[in-house]
């Protein structure tokens, strides 16, 4: 039974952790890059005639550059507009925020700041702006001064306390904890509580040099309802950290408490300490997603070698604190809407140790979520200079670069990640992908290519997805025969797949093949997605090369109704009207597809032939061409002006 590592967060706030590991079929679940932070686009995307491709159309995210626009750094934008007075910066401020602009925000609410120093709702709001955005030399400046004007809200004490520890003045944060108003145990809308503030205070007294009040406060703290796996872990770093390896591995080998990266790295230097490698060794190779995580490798090889660990992933009592906000940052980054708590937390632990890449890549992957593409890139350079190129993060950052309309960068990351860990499938799986989303299909199928071999026959499921994919890049290149055998064998794997049944079933009704069983497909699909825009056009399609010409009418205005704007769906519901007999409706549609702009040059063509000849024309016309439609003739040439002879 192998044991699986779950994030830093285990049940300070909710009782079902996720895993921070990527898994090994990273992509099954991902239509394109961009669907894991972007849940609102549809896995049904696709482009010109083909159903459900995904990767091929992730379009630019709100506010960000089109691919021929440069992509400059944010710290390279110009300064914010002078706006005088106080109401002109706090609106400007709100906006920025609303737009989730952190920099711009940081920057009017200190304009605003300037004309009114006194407000908590502004300090506190140029503080979230400030830590969001990374600025912490501003932000500690900023709440220095609230705790001078005697006025510091909840989360200006953190970032004092913050300040402080990262200072070594210890008996200074116990006194701040101890000075401040009682918190709830349930918290406030900063994420205070009595349980950060408890262990927040624990680790200043093993700073101070107060071991055992230390370990007796981490004890009482692990009373509170349903925090007792979070508090235990940091129970046992600081037992390690005073020497008590037997202790802290007491603690750690239960799975509640050390069951996420940073609790295997602990356990297995505290193991080692022991002069315990062989268990340590076991306990790695027992661990889901080793080999996806070359540090725990690089650990693993060390102890084969007869090396002792040292006890280092906490070298200092800042580091211990820094993992307290790193896992309330994790708790409150597990919804699904990116969260502005979260990422403060994130930046905290970051602030307090540089070195945490953990913290970096949960501010990154926060950042991403929030469209702060330019910030999340800064978080991933930090990874590689800190030298910690781990592929979940890389894998991250491929997916933000890809959102961002960088595809070129994430193309290049890609490869990089390929060339640093060739041995990892969900590297090859990305690279394919954004690939395809680039329409070099034959260039992405020795990509999946690798990735099948690397994941080989012992995992069926981690093969579905790269299956799926390597037929749409097959299919698109040409060579239907090798990505129909892909199809079939993804749909063995899962065959209730709405988006394989309906890009196998549309495939076939594009070619005129084995049309009765293209049909049952995509009636299956439907019944999997009744309301899916695509997969009814998909069915309609396939009832008119079949010549059920009034059956295909109900399913394509149920397309349209679901996708009004998309020009083919239009065209396809007046070239069914056409052939049901409703020539004006047709007309009207192929119109409206005509002014919603068309994806290529050949289907505007198309429909411009259809206005002008009708339907029944073009299709006789292209019957006597070979199956494609004659090109439009070349423009006249203008007249010469025989003046200018």
């Amino acid at each position: 039974m192998t044991k699986r590592l779950f994030p830093l967060a285990l049940i300070a706030l909710t009782a079902a952790p996720l895993s921070l590991a990527a898994p090994q079929g990273r992509a099954e679940a991902l239509p394109r890059l961009a669907q894991a932070q972007n849940p609102a686009t549809p896995d049904s995307q696709r482009p010109v005639h083909r159903p459900n491709v995904p990767g091929n159309d992730a379009p630019a995210a709100e506010g960000q550059p089109s691919a021929d626009q440069p992509q400059k750094d944010q710290a390279a934008k110009p300064p914010a507009p002078d706006i005088h007075g106080l109401a002109g910066p706090y609106l400007a401020a709100r906006m920025a925020a609303i737009q989730n602009d952190f920099r711009t925000a940081g920057d009017y609410s200190l304009r605003a700041l300037a004309q009114d120093d006194t407000d908590p709702f502004l300090q506190d709001s140029a503080l979230v702006a400030l830590i969001a955005a990374g600025d912490m030399e501003r932000a500690t400046a900023l709440a220095g001064t609230m705790a001078h004007q005697g006025r510091p809200t909840e989360l200006g004490r953190l970032v004092r306390r913050s300040e402080l520890a990262r200072a070594e003045r210890w008996d200074e944060v116990i006194a701040d904890i101890d000075a401040a108003p009682a918190a709830s145990d349930d918290g406030d809308a900063t994420g205070g509580s009595a349980l950060i503030d408890g262990m927040i205070r624990a680790w200043a007294l093993l700073g101070a040099g107060r071991a055992s009040e230390s370990l007796s406060a981490f004890k009482e703290l692990a009373k509170t309802r349903g925090a007792a796996p979070m508090v235990n872990y940091h129970l046992a770093l600081a037992k390690a950290k005073v020497g008590d390896f037997e202790g802290a591995e007491e603690l750690l080998a239960d799975p509640a408490t050390g069951s996420h990266i940073l609790g295997v790295i602990a356990r297995a230097q505290v193991l080692s300490q022991l002069e315990r490698n062989r268990d340590a060794i076991a306990m790695l190779d027992a661990t889901q997603g080793l080999d996806e995580e070359p540090h725990l490798i690089a650990l693993r090889d060390r102890m084969e070698k007869g090396e002792t660990l040292p006890f280092d992933i906490i070298k200092t009592p800042a580091d211990g604190m820094a993992q307290v906000f790193l896992t309330f940052g994790s708790v409150l980054a597990g919804s699904e809407e990116p969260d502005p708590l979260a990422l403060i937390h994130a930046r905290l632990a970051e602030y307090l140790s540089p070195q945490l890449g953990e913290a970096r890549l949960l501010a990154a992957q926060i950042l991403q979520g929030f469209g702060e593409f330019d910030l999340a890139e800064q978080e991933f350079e930090a990874l590689r200079d800190l030298g910690d190129m781990r592929p979940v993060a890389e894998l991250t950052r491929i997916d933000a670069l890809a959102r961002a309309d960088r595809l070129d960068d994430a193309e290049k990351a890609a490869l990089t990640l390929t060339a640093a860990h060739p041995e990892l499938a969900p590297g090859w799986i990305a690279l394919g992908d954004l690939l395809r989303q680039q329409d070099k299909f034959a260039q992405a199928v020795p990509a999946y290519d690798k990735a099948l071999s690397l994941i080989g026959d012992a995992s069926p499921e981690a093969r579905w997805f790269p299956l799926y994919a390597r037929g749409i890049a097959l299919e698109r290149a040409g060579q239907f025969k090798k990505a129909e055998a892909d199809f079939r064998a993804a749909l063995k794997i899962r065959p209730d797949s709405a988006q394989v049944l309906n890009y196998l079933g549309y495939s076939l009704v594009d070619r005129n093949e084995n049309l009765d069983e293209a049909l049952k497909l995509i009636q299956r699909a439907v019944e999997l997605r009744p309301d899916d825009g695509y997969i009814l056009d998909s069915l309609a399609w396939a009832y008119y090369r079949l010549g059920r010409y009034d059956e295909a009418v109900a399913p394509m205005e149920r397309a349209v109704a679901a996708m009004a704007s998309d020009s083919l769906v239009n065209d396809h519901m007046g070239d069914i009207y056409w052939m049901a007999g409703r020539k004006r409706e047709a007309e009207i549609q192929w119109h409206r597809a005509q002014s919603l702009k068309p994806q290529t040059e050949a289907e505007a063509h198309r429909i411009r032939a259809k206005l002008d000849r009708g339907l029944d024309a073009v299709l006789a016309e292209e019957k006597a061409n070979g199956g494609k439609l004659p090109p439009p003739p070349p423009a006249p040439e203008p007249a010469q002006d025989e003046a200018a002879d």
